[in-house]
C-alpha cells in the first residue's frame, strides 16, 4: 500500500506539459484525435492497439521519411511476430540522423584520463574508415564480426560500422575468462575479432594479449584481427596471431574515400548476438534485428527515460551487459553518449559520482548493488561532487531495497529522480519501468513500459492484482528476438520463454501489479523461495538483511530436498572488521522475523567470505541452489562467467559436510 511516506518525488510542470511523452500525448491529439487524460489510459492503448501505437512511435520519431511499410505487423502470434514487413532501415544510418555541430557525439574517459570528446563528424569519419575496411576484410551482410572490447570509443565505432556493412555484431568484455569467451563466440562463428591488448580496471592494467591469441586460435572461423592499441604503445610487444589470420593495426586502417556506406537492409535483418549470463547452461546467443532496436530504444528511451538530445547520458557497464547496448541507443536521439572505461568504486566508493561530475553527466545508469554499497558508506554525493546537471539516475541489475530509494533522492538532492528500470537482454530494453507522469514511491516501478502488454499471472494463467505471479507479456514486442544462435527449429527459444503459457511471453521474475500500475519484482522465479506453498521473493529477504549494520552482503535459496523436505539457508558476508557472532545472528532472525513474517526466517544463517555474481551483479541464487541440490561447479556456471567462482567450489563442501 502507497502511503505519503514512500512518496519521492511528483512530476511538475515541465514533466506534465514539455516532456517527450507529454509531447507524444499531444502529438497523438493533433495529428490522430486520440487524446488520454493520463499516463494509465495511454499504456493501456498502446499495449493493445499494437498497430496504432507502433505506427504512431515511427511517425513521431521521423521514420516516415526513411520509408514506408506494407504494415505493422505482419504475423502477431508469439513467437515469430512479424514487424513491419516491407521496411528497410540500418540501425547505424539512424544513429546519425540526429547528428550536430552544437554538442559531441561521445565523451570517452578512463579512470586516470581526462574526459576526451569525439564530435558527430567525427565519428562518421572513424565508422567510414572501419567499415571500408571490414568490407576489404570480405565481410558482406549477415557475416558476423566480435569484439573483445571493453568501454571504449572504438567498441561503439566496430558496432556501428559493422552494422553499416550489414553484418552481425557480437561483444564480450575483457573481464570475461577465456572459456566464457570462447563459449559465446564459438557459436557466433565469426569472420572478424576486433580486440584490445588490455584494459585499465580499479587502478590496474590487465594485459589480455595472451588471451587474445587464446581467442584467436580457439576460433577457427576468424581469417582477421583488428588490433585496438589501447593501454600499451604499438613498440610494447608483438600481438601473438596464427596461421592463416590477417591482422590489421586499428590506429593503421586508411581513410575512406567517403562518408560511411549503409546497407539497405529490412526490418529483421539481424543487427547483434547478446548473450546470456550462462550460468545455468550453454549461454543463448539472442539476436535481435535493426528494426526492432530502432523502434524499441526510439520508445524506451525517448518516452520512458525522457532522454533528450541535449543530454548527456553515461551508464555505469562493460560491454557484456546489454545496458551497453541501451546506452549507444542514445545516439539515435542525438543525446551524447559517455563512455567510462573503469570501476564505479575507483579510487574509492565515490567513483561513479566523479565521473558523472567531470564528464557532465545529465543522465546516470547504476547498478543496485553501486547504489547499496554508495549507501552503506555513508557518502553524500550532491555535497561532494558538482553534479547540478545530474536530473535523472536510472537503476536496473536487481532489486533496490526501499531504504536505498529513500537515500538516492536525500543524497542527490530533491531535483533528481531514481528511475527503477525492468527488463533485461531478452529484449534489450525496459518491459517496467520509468515515466515523467507519474510519482516516484520507494521500492516501486512506476508502470509497465509503453507498448508492452505486462501482467502478473497465476500458475493457471489467470490474471493477479495485487498478488505476486509470473511476469508475462501477453502481446509481441518490436525487439523480442528473431531466433537464437544455433536454435534451427526454435526449439531453445520457445523452452526459454513460451513453455508455461504457450503464446505467451514468461520473463521469469516474479513481480506484483498493483491497480495504480505500479510493479514490483521480487526476484527470479525460477529461484522462488516456496515454504509449506506459501511463495517468497528473494528480494524481500535481502531488503531486510543488507540494510543491517554488520551485513555487507547476502545470499537466500530454498532447496527441495529428495526427501521431500526444504531447506532455506541464507548466506552472510559480514562487513569489514565485523565478527559473525550470535548477537548478529538474533539480529538478523529479530529483523526478518519482525519486517516480514517468522515464514521468512531461515533455516540457518552462514557466514561466507563473498557472494558470487553474474558478471553484471546479479546474485547466483539458481547456480548455489543446484550446487546444494549436488551439482558439480562446472556444470551450472562457465568459468570466467561470474565473480568469485571459488565460492560455488565453497558450496559444494559446504552441501557435502551437511550430508557427511
Amino acid at each position: 500500500m502507497n502511503t505519503d511516506t514512500d512518496l519521492l518525488w511528483s512530476p511538475g510542470r515541465r514533466e506534465l506539459e514539455d516532456s517527450n511523452v507529454a509531447g507524444f500525448m499531444h502529438w497523438l491529439g493533433e495529428t490522430r484525435g486520440l487524446r488520454f487524460d493520463d499516463y494509465a489510459e495511454l499504456w493501456r492503448w498502446s499495449s493493445t492497439d499494437l498497430a496504432g501505437f507502433w505506427s504512431a512511435v515511427w511517425e513521431f520519431y521521423g521514420l516516415d521519411a526513411v520509408g514506408g511499410y506494407d504494415r505493422v505487423l505482419g504475423e502477431a502470434s508469439m513467437p515469430g511476430a512479424e514487424w513491419f514487413p516491407g521496411a528497410r532501415l540500418n540501425f547505424a544510418e539512424r544513429c546519425f540522423a540526429r547528428a550536430t555541430d552544437a554538442r559531441p557525439a561521445l565523451v570517452c574517459l578512463t579512470e586516470d584520463g581526462s574526459p576526451e570528446e569525439t564530435s558527430w563528424e567525427e565519428l562518421r569519419r572513424q565508422v567510414a574508415d572501419v567499415a571500408a575496411a571490414l568490407r576489404r576484410m570480405g565481410v558482406a551482410p549477415g557475416d558476423r564480426v566480435a569484439g573483445y572490447l571493453p568501454n571504449l570509443r572504438q567498441t561503439v565505432v566496430a558496432l556501428l560500422a559493422t552494422a553499416a556493412v550489414g553484418a552481425v555484431w557480437t561483444a564480450c568484455s575483457p573481464e570475461f575468462g577465456t572459456p566464457s569467451v570462447l563459449a559465446r563466440l564459438r557459436q557466433a562463428e565469426p569472420k572478424v575479432l576486433v580486440a584490445v591488448d588490455g584494459y585499465r580496471y580499479g587502478g590496474r592494467i590487465h594485459d589480455r594479449r595472451p588471451e587474445v591469441a587464446e581467442l584467436v586460435e580457439g576460433l577457427p572461423t576468424v581469417r582477421h584481427l583488428l588490433a585496438v592499441d589501447s593501454v600499451f604503445t604499438a613498440k610494447a610487444g608483438p600481438w601473438p596471431g596464427r596461421p592463416g589470420v590477417e591482422r590489421h593495426d586499428w590506429s593503421q586502417l586508411p581513410a575512406a574515400d567517403g562518408p560511411p556506406e549503409f546497407a539497405d537492409v529490412p526490418f529483421d535483418h539481424p543487427l547483434w548476438i547478446l548473450w546470456s549470463s550462462g550460468t545455468t547452461g550453454i549461454p543463448k546467443g539472442i539476436v535481435q534485428g535493426h528494426g526492432g532496436i530502432v523502434v524499441e530504444l526510439l520508445k524506451a528511451l525517448g518516452l520512458g527515460v525522457d532522454l533528450r538530445a541535449d543530454d548527456r547520458y553515461l551508464f555505469i557497464t562493460s560491454t557484456g551487459w546489454m545496458v551497453w547496448n541501451f546506452l549507444v541507443g542514445g545516439l539515435l536521439h542525438g543525446s551524447t553518449v559517455v563512455l567510462y572505461d573503469g570501476s564505479p568504486t575507483y579510487p574509492g566508493v565515490d567513483g561513479a559520482w566523479s565521473v558523472a561530475e567531470r564528464t557532465g553527466a545529465t543522465v546516470l545508469g547504476l547498478g543496485a548493488a553501486y547504489l547499496t554499497a554508495a549507501e552503506k558508506a555513508g557518502t553524500r554525493p550532491a555535497e561532494t561532487f558538482g553534479l547540478g546537471g545530474l536530473r535523472t539516475v536510472l537503476q536496473t541489475g536487481s532489486t533496490l531495497p526501499d531504504g536505498t530509494w529513500h537515500w538516492v533522492h536525500g543524497a542527490l538532492g530533491p531535483g533528481v529522480r531514481l528511475q527503477s528500470i525492468c527488463g533485461g537482454t531478452d529484449v534489450c530494453s525496459v518491459l517496467a519501468g520509468s515515466t515523467p507522469l507519474l510519482p516516484v514511491r520507494a521500492g516501486r516501478i512506476q508502470a509497465p513500459a509503453l507498448g508492452v502488454a505486462l501482467a502478473s499471472w497465476d500458475p493457471e494463467g489467470r490474471p493477479l492484482t495485487g498478488e505476486q505471479g509470473e511476469l508475462v507479456v501477453t502481446a509481441p514486442l518490436p525487439s523480442m528476438p528473431l531466433c537464437f544462435v544455433g536454435d534451427a527449429d526454435g526449439a531453445r527459444y520457445r523452452a526459454s520463454y513460451f513453455d508455461t503459457y504457450p503464446g505467451i511471453w514468461r520473463h521469469g521474475d516474479w513481480v506484483t501489479v498493483d491497480a495504480d500500475l505500479s510493479v514490483v519484482v521480487a526476484g527470479r522465479s525460477d529461484s522462488t523461495l516456496n515454504r509449506s506453498g506459501v511463495r517468497m521473493g528473494s528480494a524481500d529477504i535481502y531488503a531486510v538483511v543488507d540494510q543491517l549494520p554488520g551485513i555487507a552482503d547476502s545470499l537466500v535459496v530454498g532447496v527441495e530436498q529428495p526427501d521431500g523436505g526444504y531447506f532455506m539457508p541464507l548466506f552472510v558476508v559480514p562487513a569489514e572488521d565485523t565478527a559473525f557472532d550470535e548477537g548478529l545472528r538474533r539480529s538478523v532472525v529479530s529483523a526478518i522475523r519482525a519486517e516480514l513474517s517468522p515464514r521468512h526466517v531461515p533455516d540457518v544463517i552462514v557466514a561466507v567470505p563473498a557472494v558470487p555474481r553474474t558478471l553484471t551483479g546479479k546474485k547466483l541464487e539458481v547456480p548455489v541452489k543446484r550446487v546444494l541440490q549436488g551439482a558439480r561447479p562446472g556444470e551450472v556456471s562457465g568459468e570466467g562467467a561470474v565473480t568469485h567462482p571459488e565460492m560455488l567450489t565453497w558450496f559444494a563442501e559446504f552441501a557435502a559436510g551437511r550430508h557427511s
